[in-house]
C-alpha cells in the first residue's frame, strides 16, 4: 500500500515537472489544422446556420508567461467558391467567390500545469468579409431577375474561447478550442442589374452577428527556452 502511494506521488511530481516545460519557453507557434465555424451572413442569406469546414487556414503565436500568455491569431480564406439561397430557399440562388480574413490579439489563461491543460482566452480583433457573385431567380416565371452582387463587410470582433492543450512532448502540444465571435461590422452592398444602363444600387448597414466556432484543432511548437 505504501509503495503504491509513493508511486502515485512520484508520478504526480514527474507529471508536474514535465508539464511546466511548455511554460518554460518564451514563444509558441501554432497551425490551425482543422476548423468548423459559421461565416458572416451575406446579403439575405437564408441558410446562415450552416457550418463551414476549413483546413490549414489559420495560425497562432503565443508569448508565454507562466499560466498567463498573450496570443496573436488569425485566419484567411481567399476566393472560396460559395453557393447559397438568398431571400428564401426557393427565391434566389447566389453563386460566387468569398474572401474572409481576421486578425486577433488577446490573452490566454491556463487552469493548471498538468499534461492536459484546460484554458480560457479572450481575443479582440478585426475581421473583413467580401463576396462577389451572381444572383439568379429560381422562379422560372421571372426571367429578368439575374444580377451581380458585391458585398464588403469590415468590423471588430470580441471572442471568448474555451480549450485545452495536450503536451505530447516537451516542445510539442496539440490543442483544441471552441469560441464564439461577436462581430460588429459596417457593410456595403452593391447590386448591378442586367439592363441596358447596368443600373447600380447601393445599401449600407451596421450589423451585430454572433458566429459560433465549435471546433478548432491544431498543433503548437514551443521555442526559445527561458533558462
Amino acid at each position: 500500500m505504501n509503495k503504491n502511494l509513493l508511486f502515485i506521488f512520484l508520478l504526480f511530481i514527474s507529471t508536474s515537472a514535465f508539464s511546466q516545460l511548455d511554460g518554460n519557453y518564451n514563444y509558441s507557434i501554432g497551425i490551425k489544422a482543422f476548423n468548423i465555424g459559421q461565416l458572416p451572413k451575406i446579403l439575405n442569406q437564408s441558410n446562415t446556420d450552416d457550418y463551414t469546414q476549413t483546413w490549414f487556414n489559420g495560425g497562432i503565436i503565443r508569448f508565454n508567461d507562466n499560466q498567463m500568455s498573450f496570443r496573436l491569431s488569425g485566419h484567411y480564406l481567399f476566393k472560396r467558391d460559395l453557393k447559397f439561397s438568398n431571400q428564401c430557399d426557393n427565391c434566389e440562388s447566389a453563386n460566387g467567390n468569398l474572401t474572409d480574413y481576421a486578425i486577433k490579439i488577446g490573452f490566454e489563461k491556463n487552469f493548471n500545469y498538468s499534461i492536459i491543460q484546460p484554458y480560457f482566452a479572450v481575443d479582440l480583433g478585426f475581421r473583413a468579409n467580401s463576396f462577389h457573385g451572381e444572383i439568379t431567380s429560381t422562379n422560372t416565371l421571372n426571367t429578368n431577375a439575374t444580377y451581380s452582387a458585391i458585398t464588403n463587410k469590415n468590423g471588430a470582433t470580441l471572442s471568448p474561447v474555451l480549450g485545452f492543450k495536450i503536451n505530447v512532448l516537451k516542445q510539442l502540444s496539440i490543442f483544441a478550442e471552441s469560441s464564439i465571435d461577436f462581430y460588429y461590422a459596417y457593410e456595403r452592398q452593391e447590386t448591378i442589374l442586367r439592363d441596358a444602363a447596368n443600373t447600380r444600387t447601393f445599401a449600407k448597414y451596421n450589423k451585430l452577428e454572433s458566429l459560433l466556432n465549435p471546433v478548432s484543432i491544431g498543433i503548437q511548437i514551443h521555442l526559445i527556452g527561458k533558462n
